[in-house]
């Protein structure tokens, strides 16, 4: 029989949780009640003003930034998944004891693959710029990609891929019409990872981008040195919000295919 003391100390576990949430999510809500700020200062309210809002759409630098940002990484993306599935479908059955190399780019910190991949270009005499950043968020997506394709493909039936040969289907056909849509839920699951990986990723923006390839993160850094800016708030709002809308249309988009499948 339970204690009323032990029952006592598990009725208050609601609050510590909720305490948990409110500390966790209190910077962005007074980042977001800030951002609407009047005033230049950051923590002195002198009225409500959309201004910052207006000066971000405005801003021909910040949308230069966010461009350059959003080609990286979604050619960060399409590299990615290209070697991911060529990793798995031609060296599925070496991959298995060649999976901690991909593990390797997750657990080494990121400044160590910066500077590495750093050195790597300046030996080749590779000039910095898309090519070399792209190279190096390549190399971390890499380290989502291949764990997650191999962990699906290893689940596919071996029973369908022969079933599929013995009909006469060639293997381009097997793997473009049998094994390829098996795979889009993993596909898809590692294409988005990485793709928030790579447009939030400044560190290795930092040491493999150039002058002149600035993405987002090093637009804000660059804003921010100087001390903190309403408009940032702003920019940082506006990003959170994109980003709720989009795990918003994909939710809703599987709850209504989990709908129609089931009926």
């Amino acid at each position: 029989m339970v204690s009323l003391r032990a029952f006592l100390d598990y009725s208050k576990l609601p609050f510590f949780v909720a305490f948990l949430y409110i500390f966790l999510y209190m910077p962005i809500i007074v980042l977001i009640f800030f951002s609407f700020n009047k005033s230049v200062m950051l923590y002195q309210w002198s009225g409500f003003s959309l201004d910052w809002y207006r000066d971000v759409l405005q801003d021909k630098t910040i949308w230069t930034a966010l461009y350059n940002s959003i080609i990286v990484a979604s050619s960060t993306v399409i590299l990615s998944l290209i070697l991911g599935l060529l990793f798995v479908y031609y060296g599925a059955p070496a991959l298995k004891n060649l999976l901690f190399l991909f593990y390797g780019a997750l657990i080494v910190p990121e400044i160590v693959l910066a500077v590495g991949l750093l050195s790597f270009f300046s030996i080749l005499s590779v000039p910095l710029g898309f090519t070399s950043l792209i190279a190096g968020h390549t190399v971390l997506g890499l380290g989502y990609t291949v764990p997650i394709l191999y962990v699906r493909f290893k689940e596919l039936e071996y029973e369908l891929i022969e079933a599929s040969l013995d009909l006469g289907a060639t293997v381009g056909q097997t793997f473009f019409k049998i094994i390829l849509p098996l795979l889009s839920p993993a596909m898809v699951a590692s294409a988005l990872l990485v793709f928030i990986v790579s447009l939030d990723d400044f560190i290795i923006a930092f040491f493999c981008a150039s002058p002149l390839t600035q993405t987002l993160p090093l637009y804000i850094f660059s804003v921010i040195r100087a001390g903190a800016s309403q408009m940032i708030s702003a920019l940082s709002v506006i990003l959170l919000l994109a980003g709720s809308l989009l795990i918003l249309l994909l939710s809703s988009l599987k709850v209504r295919r989990i709908f129609f499948l089931g009926r």
